[in-house]
């Protein structure tokens, strides 16, 4: 399996890594950190070193109850990281992490690779539009709702079922703005509480029959904080644990805060499928 990105073939037969920068004063683990552009170029260099093969720049926080905040905001966040971060790592994949059109355009005009949107287009009708026209790889995730009244949404019959027919759909409709690199998303944590999470990892192959390359992002959640009754700065153990499993039932890319023990899953786990 392959994923386009801007005429280069990546090839997912091993596994990648997202490192994930959050230039946000908000997000659920390290809101607020990466606040000046020393401290996000620094970041950026170590998760590369690590070995990230994609930085995903999030500048919306989607934790469950975030605040929203307004377009303009966001691009103010995203724009000059992304532009420095093109300047100084321009053999680096980057993804934007938003579900606003106007964001990923204005993002997609700035040098970023990959549109990473959290509401599959359901937030922003014209979002496929936009990601068809200029033709770069699609992150599809699942999520009800919205990131403030998300949790209210965790309800289902069958949630493999629910998430097989979701992204059959959605597949369709990109297939109609002409996008023909789509990535999966399943969506950990987003209007799913921590039973819904676990029956959902636990089931994760099934989603391989969608015949897309799969992301995971369960770095530091709190399906393993809270299971474990710790915070999420403890949670690294945690994370490995979990990504370990979902590498091992076909995870493609894991999306993660800690590259080089996500890196180090991934050598590991080849290593066993050698075996």
């Amino acid at each position: 399996m392959t994923l386009n990105i801007r005429g280069e073939l990546i090839d997912l037969s091993t596994q990648k890594v997202m490192g994930i920068l959050n230039v946000t004063p908000d997000s659920f683990y390290d809101g607020g950190y990466y606040n000046s552009n020393t401290k996000i170029l620094k970041q950026v260099e170590k998760m590369i070193k690590d070995g990230a093969a994609i930085i995903d720049i999030g500048g919306y926080s989607s934790r469950p109850g975030a605040d929203d905040i307004a377009e303009k905001i966001e691009l103010d966040r995203v724009v000059p990281t992304l532009n420095d971060c093109k300047k100084y790592f321009p053999e680096t994949y980057f993804s934007v992490d938003t579900f606003r059109s106007k964001v990923a355009e204005e993002c997609i005009c700035n040098g970023a690779d990959i549109i990473n949107d959290i509401s599959g287009g359901n937030l922003d009708n014209n979002m496929m539009k936009v990601v068809g026209k200029y033709q770069i790889p699609y992150v599809i995730m699942h999520m009800k709702g919205n990131p403030s009244n998300m949790i209210k949404k965790a309800k289902y019959e069958n949630i493999i079922g629910e998430l097989i027919g979701y992204f059959s759909k959605k597949i369709d409709e990109a297939a109609k703005f002409n996008i023909k690199d789509i990535v999966i998303d399943p969506g950990f944590g987003f209007a799913k509480n921590i039973s819904q999470n676990f029956e959902l990892l636990n089931n994760f192959d099934f989603l391989k029959n969608l015949e897309k390359p799969l992301l995971v992002g369960l770095s530091r959640k709190s399906m393993i904080y809270k299971t474990l009754n710790i915070k999420p700065d403890k949670a690294l153990n945690g994370s490995t644990v979990l990504h370990t499993i979902s590498l091992i039932k076909g995870a493609d890319i894991l999306r993660v805060h800690d590259v080089k023990e996500a890196v180090e899953c991934i050598k590991l786990v080849e290593e066993l499928k050698k075996n």
